[in-house]
């Protein structure tokens, strides 16, 4: 990470923002949504007003070079950026603060690290860039079984460690930021070409752990399809998977750790397949007179089996509050790209399943449609909207989201199932009329990957308890209309009473089982995906 450090309250680094420009345009929206001039807005603390618990252990000499409990270390690895963690961080309740943050510089040092922590009875939370939005970094102890809490941050191991273009993939280390990765694999003419919104400010570790969801909107979906291999430190020692294109011998150890979220161990490297960097391109933005007609005309793209590597869709609400269209209308923002060929012929294919569900397309050259109108307009507010949560949740205003998935023949239904009961919520909770917006983030063949947002009118003083009432709400209708608690935002603490509903019995038996064996005194991670 170069330049300013990360902020302990917000999103990037110290210094960066939005603009007034942007700022004004959110809050006008919110002003205009909620009826009112002025929200009741309060300081959030500054960092050395933050009071922190004096740590209740210490590294030893032999760590003591790579570890520190300076105050600002352990106030920025409290929480992730989930919205009670904003809440939280913002009433300056950093009782959940790590006691010391170890930052290894190699696999050696991660299990000094393991050994010392296991020794003195903490926990341990390895931590990547801290984007979790769903509650998986905040340093948890029980009390009883962990005495103290010690945050693992993997930033030193950033390095690309070597590169195989014949079978086109690269050796890097978990601890590697998107911007750092995508600048080592440039001089091989390669890419990972996996850009999850938190992208700038996350690790190749965070987004295998938590099985991010990125770029490509169709195909290689998740992060998963690009992992060859894996490399991880766990307490019981260090196990490397076989690097392979593909295998059939028994279920894949690979996948016992793509989505782990730090529970069975570190991850320290892996093998990951990589593409040559796009060379052709063509988009375009298609607007529809409804939602369910974009949603149709998605799925008919999908099931042509063009892979797109864009294809998300905004309801009219959600592309209005974006700036990408006036709010009459539904979005589509189509791409495609290629590092080998023109796709003239795909996007005249996908723009034919368009015109059959009304989708009639905007002005702009195909080859840069993608950087403009409308889908340039909603690129940038979803690269930017992180930042806006800073200065909302200190104005009160209940902003979060959600996401899953649905097979299509069940997915209007639950669409409407599941923002009833959002919006229910929020009345009941707030007593003011709120709003719940929909986009598809990914698509397949048999379902897509609708995302949700929502916004409340919320009260200081009440601001979690609000927000969990909503959340409840929501997490029961995705569960009871058969969807699953998350598509791509992992589970971390804040989805797992819907995760043990979602997983069968014998299954999560057998990720303790597993636990037990690579993690026998239950220190990483405690409390998330599983209890030991």
């Amino acid at each position: 990470m170069a330049g300013a450090r990360l902020k302990h309250y917000g999103w990037g680094r110290e210094g960066e923002g939005m603009s007034a420009g942007e700022r004004r345009f959110v809050l006008d929206r919110y002003h205009a949504k909620f009826g009112t001039d002025e929200f009741d807005t309060i300081a959030v603390p500054r960092l050395e007003d933050l009071s922190l618990r004096k740590p209740r252990v210490l590294p030893p000499a032999s760590l003591v070079s790579l570890c520190t409990t300076e105050h600002y270390d352990r106030a920025a690895h409290t929480y992730g950026k989930s919205y009670p963690d904003y809440v939280r961080a913002m009433l300056g309740d950093y009782e959940c603060a790590p006691d010391v943050v170890a930052y290894p510089r190699n696999e050696a040092e991660i299990s000094a690290v393991m050994d010392w922590a296991g020794s003195v009875g903490a926990s341990l939370t390895p931590f990547g860039g801290g984007s979790s939005v769903c509650g998986g970094v905040e340093p948890r102890i029980d009390g009883i079984k962990h005495k103290a809490a010690v945050t693992l941050d993997l930033r030193n191991l950033s390095k690309v460690i070597e590169a195989d273009p014949v079978s086109r993939a690269a050796s890097i280390e978990a601890g590697t930021y998107g911007p750092s990765l995508e600048d080592q694999l440039k001089p091989h003419g390669l890419t990972l070409r996996h850009f999850p919104q938190s992208f700038e400010y996350s690790t190749l570790g965070g987004w295998i752990a938590t099985r991010s969801g990125g770029h490509f909107a169709s195909l290689y979906t998740h992060i998963d399809d690009f992992v060859e291999s894996v490399r991880v430190v766990t307490p019981a020692g260090v196990l490397e998977t076989r690097r392979l294109p593909g295998s059939g011998a028994g279920p894949s150890p690979d996948r016992m750790f793509i989505g782990s979220e730090g529970i069975f161990g570190v991850i320290s490297r892996a093998w990951m397949r990589l593409q040559p960097r796009p060379k052709f391109r063509a988009g375009a933005s298609v607007r529809f007179p409804s939602f369910f007609d974009a949603a149709r005309a998605v799925r008919a793209v999908a099931q042509a089996g063009l892979y797109p590597s864009n294809c998300r869709i905004l309801d009219p609400q959600e592309a209005y509050n974006t700036g990408a269209a006036d709010g009459s209308v539904a979005v589509m923002v189509l791409a495609f790209e290629s590092g080998d060929h023109p796709l003239d012929a795909w996007m005249a294919r996908a723009l034919e399943c368009c015109t059959d569900h009304g989708g009639t397309t905007g002005p702009g050259k195909a080859s840069d449609a993608h950087l403009e109108g409308a889908a340039g307009i909603w690129r940038n507010a979803f690269i930017r909207m992180p930042y806006a949560r800073e200065f909302l949740t200190p104005a009160g205003l209940i902003n979060d989201t959600f996401e899953t998935a649905i097979t299509w023949d069940r997915f209007e239904s639950f669409h409407d199932k599941v923002k009833a009961a959002t919006e229910r919520a929020i009345l009941e909770a707030t007593g003011v009329k709120g709003e719940v917006t929909c986009r598809f983030t990914h698509v397949y063949p048999d379902g897509p990957a609708p995302y949700f947002t929502f916004h409340a009118l919320g009260r200081h003083g009440a601001l979690l308890e609000q927000w969990q009432a909503i959340k409840n709400a929501a997490s029961d209708a995705l569960i009871s209309a058969g969807g699953t608690i998350t598509h791509h935002h992992a589970v971390g603490r804040d989805h797992r009473p819907w995760y043990d509903r979602q997983q069968p019995e014998l299954f999560v038996a057998a990720l303790r089982a597993a636990k037990r064996e690579l993690d026998p005194q239950g220190m990483l991670n405690p409390g998330v995906l599983i209890d030991p």
